[in-house]
């Protein structure tokens, strides 16, 4: 996706936030500066936004859905596996992926500081960088899902995983009920990114926007 960086001058951002305001304005002055090039930013935009992204950790999932073996050696190796499907970069060099189950139900956390398996989710998001996220998730990690609108009976295992500069983990959502013959790509259009970090469930085949 190519942005004009150098012509935001030419349109109205009075209705952007203020966070949004303040990027472009820092950009525009760097641009201005020559400290940076615009066709550089279009590049790390268009990858991020494009290349690397939940949609990448949303095809593993659909793979893993849809083929046995794919999903054996996912569990079993989950680096490898990503890997054989093109995804490799920063900070998602050692990957342990874990499944969601009926007994079980996954979630990840970074508590010493924010490492996430980017080549498959792209960049975090700010509140799992954010020190409550980060502290709750370990100590009421019932709490913090319902908050996310995730309500896991009483009886099903919450077992959270702490990221490491070591290890960084992906979670296999379970594959909605009413799905059966779907393609990978239908089927990837199901995952979401919270339901790869466990905050989320993948979406039911009714919830997938027309």
């Amino acid at each position: 996706m190519a942005h004009d960086h150098h012509h935001d001058h030419d349109h109205d951002h009075s209705e952007l936030p203020e966070m949004d305001l303040r990027v472009r304005a820092l950009e525009s002055l760097l641009v201005e500066k020559g400290y940076v090039d615009p066709a550089a930013l279009d590049i790390i935009i268009d990858t991020y936004e494009n290349k690397v992204g939940p949609q990448n950790g949303a095809r593993v999932v659909a793979k893993a859905w849809s083929d046995p073996e794919f999903k054996k050696w996912l569990l079993d190796d989950g680096s490898a596996a990503i890997v054989s499907l093109g995804y490799s970069g920063r900070q998602g060099e050692h990957m342990d992926v874990v499944e969601n189950t009926d007994d079980v139900h996954n979630m990840v956390v970074c508590t010493l500081c924010s490492c996430y398996p980017w080549s498959v989710l792209g960049l975090p998001p700010v509140w799992y960088k954010s020190a409550p996220y980060r502290s709750r998730a370990v100590i009421d990690p019932r709490g913090v899902l319902a908050e996310f609108g995730v309500s896991i009976a009483e009886d099903k295992e919450v077992r959270v995983w702490d990221s490491t500069a070591e290890m960084r983990y992906l979670v296999l959502p379970q594959r909605p009920d009413g799905t059966e013959g779907w393609s990978e790509e239908q089927l990837a259009a199901l995952v979401t990114r919270d339901s790869m970090i466990g905050t989320g469930l993948a979406l039911s085949p009714d919830q997938v926007p027309a």
